[in-house]
């Protein structure tokens, strides 16, 4: 029913093997081939990035998708800039998010903070708070204060040779 736990020593072995199959997308779901986490770790698999998550931002993911549009593919001091002049309320915790996938690409993985760039970002759904406000005739309406998890990758740049 389960896997196959692999040896240190088989997966080593299998490393480029495994890298390609996790690289490569199935042609029926287009999701990458599953590794444990003990697996990809040692592999390296994740160690070319910093990551950073906000779970339940008091922030519908609509409101901050606005501004994660905005700084998408940009060099981390332009995101900076974009999202400190930007009047919307998600700006403040994006921009301690950037920071925080930062800092974990730099002491992290030791990657070079002048070639940062945000690779990834987006706004997913996060648990609905439901209240209800009166409204006339005794009844009462339903307000849904959504929340959002936000994630943000920064990659390295890489430069080509010409």
């Amino acid at each position: 029913m389960g896997r196959k736990k692999f040896t240190e020593e088989e997966l080593l072995a299998k490393r480029d093997e495994l890298i390609a199959a996790y690289n490569a997308q199935s042609p029926k779901s287009k999701k990458p081939a599953v590794l444990t986490k003990r697996e990809r770790k040692l592999l390296g698999i994740g160690r070319d990035q910093g990551k950073a998550i906000l779970r339940h931002a008091g922030v519908a993911p609509r409101k901050a998708k606005i501004v994660l549009d905005l700084i998408k593919g940009k060099p981390l001091d332009e995101a900076y800039a974009i999202v400190r002049y930007t009047p919307k309320a998600a700006s403040e915790m994006i921009f301690k998010l950037i920071r925080s996938a930062e800092a974990n690409a730099v002491n992290n993985f030791g990657l070079n903070p002048d070639k940062l760039y945000i690779a990834e970002a987006y706004a997913n759904s996060g648990a609905i708070l439901k209240r209800m406000q009166p409204v006339s005739r005794g009844r009462g309406n339903r307000i849904n204060k959504r929340t959002s998890h936000i994630t943000i990758v920064v990659k390295e740049k890489i430069e080509e040779e010409a």
